[in-house]
């Protein structure tokens, strides 16, 4: 049986210095003439659809289904300019990681985002990262992120004929939400604290291994390959 990684964006793979936080404000006071609209919201491992209805929510407008999507169309809009003009960087030991992933006979590497793919992709272009990623589930496949892995999995079996069972799934991201999807349907886990959670308050997830980043390239691929089958 095949082994699925599966790699969260923000905070794991990238950091884009808050390049989606900007847009999101930037779309709301466009639309609606709401300043910073989404301050206070964490957007820690949330999808955007998610964030941008606790962004409806918080000024009374849920009653407004017309919105969600607006705002989603807007932010994507100004994405694309914040993405160019942040100072993002690829998080430490993420690009030999892949590079040895990539070339392990039995694995394949995919996406499990909150972000919706428009948004996944184009952050993982400016740093020249999809290629890695031939399939994925996103933040457009379900509001909820505990339901995305079965998308991605469906997706490997679809695109590439490859049939992996849930329990030979790794998901790895920077959030205890991460975490959680993985956990629910009997996939493992890796937390890494390179977003905004520490590794003390990893530590208290479920997760299988924590680390406190993905430097350790050997580590990580011998943990995934002695979890193989």
């Amino acid at each position: 049986m095949p082994t699925f990684v599966l790699f969260d964006i923000d905070g794991t793979l990238v950091s884009l210095d808050g390049a989606g936080s900007r847009s999101l404000n930037r779309a709301m006071e466009d639309l609606l003439g709401i300043p910073n609209g989404f301050r206070g919201i964490n957007f820690a491992g949330k999808t955007d659809l998610q964030i941008i209805r606790e962004g409806l929510q918080k000024f009374d407008l849920l009653d407004r289904e017309d919105l969600l999507h607006l705002l989603l169309d807007r932010y994507l809009g100004y994405l694309h300019t914040e993405v160019a003009n942040a100072r993002g960087h690829v998080k430490e030991g993420v690009k030999k990681l892949l590079f040895n992933l990539k070339d392990l006979s039995g694995v394949y590497l995919g996406l499990l985002t909150g972000n919706v793919e428009a948004g996944a992709r184009l952050k993982l272009n400016t740093f020249g990262l999809n290629g890695f990623f031939p399939v994925g589930a996103f933040g457009d496949d379900s509001e909820n992120r505990n339901l995305l892995l079965p998308f991605a999995v469906e997706r490997l079996l679809d695109s590439e004929s490859i049939e992996v069972n849930y329990e030979h799934c790794v998901v790895i991201g920077d959030t205890p939400s991460d975490v959680e999807c993985a956990r629910i349907h009997g996939a493992s886990s890796i937390a890494v604290a390179t977003g905004t959670y520490t590794l003390e308050q990893l530590k208290r997830t479920a997760a299988d291994l924590v680390l406190p980043d993905l430097s350790d390239t050997e580590q990580i691929v011998e943990w995934i390959c002695r979890r193989a089958p």
